[in-house]
């Protein structure tokens, strides 16, 4: 694989190739070239293989793309050739809703532990995991090797809460909280903030309702 440094756009276009090619091999396709995965996908097909080529192209001229070789290929790039511990901080409807969601699983991560603070949801189950008070949050974590720490908690709690994770030995953490975490340079972070993401698509809508307003 190359050691250059690969463009975050290049990077964020990954997940999507894996999830294509996953869905092409359920269909038993076996080869596929970059023309046809670029009328699937939506991207033109000297983005695929410029994507592709950063890691070594895995294409053959005249053959294309082997379907299950090069869906191997992006999950080693992507890191899913390994397991990850995950644990979920709040076991609220988010919290809840990220512990029921099975593909995770498939994919690798496994969600070993939930915490939350309110004595209502301490000790329930969500998928036969029990909900463990976050006092006994460190221990766990030092006891059980946990990759990743998933944060559902409300933005005023997360910062603590993760500098608290860092101490502990978290190296990846996924945020939820809608507020920006700065953490160590070697610790890997990944905001999911859903409010913003749902800011973009009604940018969108506004600029398409503009639009037929301006040619009506």
């Amino acid at each position: 694989m190359s050691k250059k440094e690969i463009s975050k756009a290049v990077i964020n276009r990954l997940p999507r190739y894996y999830r294509y090619l996953g869905d092409l091999l359920e269909k038993d396709v076996v080869r596929i070239s970059s023309k046809e995965l670029s009328e699937k996908m939506k991207v033109t097909a000297s983005q695929i293989r410029q994507d592709l080529n950063n890691f070594g192209g895995f294409g053959q001229q005249g053959y294309g793309y082997n379907v299950e070789y090069l869906h191997s290929e992006i999950g080693k790039i992507l890191g899913l050739d390994r397991k990850y511990k995950v644990i979920i901080i709040g076991a609220g409807n988010l919290g809840q809703a990220l512990a029921n969601y099975t593909d995770f699983a498939r994919r690798g991560f496994q969600i070993v532990a939930i915490f939350d603070i309110d004595p209502k949801i301490i000790g329930t189950k969500i998928r036969d995991i029990e909900v463990q008070p976050l006092e006994q949050m460190e221990e766990y974590i030092k006891d059980n090797d946990i990759d990743i720490a998933a944060l559902t908690v409300p933005k005023t709690s997360a910062p603590l809460l993760a500098a608290d994770l860092v101490s502990w030995g978290i190296k990846g953490i996924w945020n939820f909280a809608p507020t920006d975490l700065h953490l160590p340079s070697d610790v890997t972070v990944e905001n999911v903030h859903l409010a913003e993401s749902l800011m973009k698509l009604s940018y969108r809508l506004s600029v398409k309702e503009n639009l037929k307003k301006k040619e009506g």
